[in-house]
């Protein structure tokens, strides 16, 4: 069975780890191409989710987006926006619900994605 919208990216989290999901269908699929055409930056990706989702210190590759990304909504929750830079073009975005300590994946692709066009 596929994975979609809501469901859990891979194990359930351990002791101080973030829960990483899926926000749509399409970013399960995306994340499906990802894995598929990189597969280990895409598992490098996933344990940095897993483990940092949120850093104090950025890097070129791992960043919070900027502008009218900066942000997005979940459950009527306004959640800052990252992002990881899997590929040179690949990209994975995501929502932080620190509450939660839950990363809510609302894109994962192999090319960038269109609201940066």
């Amino acid at each position: 069975m596929s994975p979609k919208r809501g469901d859990r990216v891979a194990p359930p989290p351990g002791p101080e780890e973030w829960d990483v999901r899926f926000l749509t269908n399409d970013s399960a699929k995306g994340w499906e191409e990802l894995c598929r055409q990189a597969p280990g930056n895409t598992r490098a990706a996933w344990t940095t989710m897993r483990n940092d989702a949120a850093p104090p210190v950025r890097s070129p590759r791992h960043q919070r987006l900027h502008g009218n990304l900066a942000t997005g909504e979940v459950r009527g929750r306004v959640l800052d926006h990252w992002q990881i830079e899997v590929t040179g073009a690949g990209r994975i975005w995501y929502l932080v619900d620190q509450e939660n300590a839950t990363v809510w994946i609302d894109y994962a692709g192999p090319g960038h994605p269109k609201a940066t066009d």
